[in-house]
Parts: structure tokens; C-alpha cells; sequence
């Protein structure tokens, strides 16, 4: 078993996340239930499955709770674009959360393939 919060990839995560909490708060009331609570379920679940996957016996099943946190990612990459298509992120906002989104599939990428080889 592994201490999630040990993992940099992660950190990287949850700051995501907390990022995304903070750009999201300024969204219309009428998407409360729907384009808000989407995006901060994918961004959660990015950093929540990566700890679930710590609890878990073994690198395989630590890497299937890894692709799952990649599934998220790339599922707040298109929320993250459409929230910026309908004018709820700035530009600024945006592009500081696709960066960190980026870094974060990216190193997620690398982790999988570590936990992945010989397997």
C-alpha cells in the first residue's frame, strides 16, 4: 500500500483541482447542476482515483485506477474547452488550467508506463 499523497502526480492533480474549484465559482447559477458540477466531478476524480489505486494490491491494479484518472483528464479537457467556447473561462483561465491539465496527463502517461513494463 503507498501514501497517495507522496505521489508528485498527485500533488499536480489536486492542485488541478483546486484550480478548477476556483475557476468554476464565478459560473452561471443555471449550471450549478450541469456544466460546473461536470467539470469539478472529472478534476476530482483525477487526484480520487489515483488514491483509491494506492490502496490497491499491485501495480496492475494500480495502473487500471491510473487510466481511469486518464479517462477524467481527458474528460476535463473537453469540459475545460467548452466552458472556454460558451465564454464562462477567460483566456488567461483557460489557458493556465489546459497547462496544468497537460502537465498532469503527461505525467500520468509516464507513471502508467513505469507501473506497466514487465507486465
Amino acid at each position: 500500500m503507498r501514501d497517495f499523497k507522496t505521489l508528485q502526480v498527485w500533488e499536480k492533480s489536486h492542485t488541478l483541482t483546486l484550480a478548477v474549484y476556483r475557476a468554476t465559482a464565478n459560473f452561471p447559477q443555471s449550471e450549478i447542476y450541469g456544466l460546473t458540477s461536470q467539470i469539478r466531478r472529472a478534476s476530482a476524480s483525477i487526484p480520487a482515483n489515483l488514491a483509491e489505486g494506492c490502496g490497491r494490491n499491485g501495480n496492475a491494479e494500480f495502473a487500471r485506477f491510473c487510466y481511469i484518472s486518464m479517462g477524467s483528464a481527458s474528460e476535463l479537457e473537453y469540459h475545460l474547452l467548452l466552458a472556454h467556447d460558451l465564454g464562462f473561462l477567460s483566456d488567461p483561465d483557460y489557458a493556465g488550467l489546459q497547462s496544468s491539465l497537460s502537465e498532469v496527463k503527461r505525467m500520468l502517461a509516464t507513471f502508467i508506463k513505469r507501473l506497466t513494463i514487465g507486465h
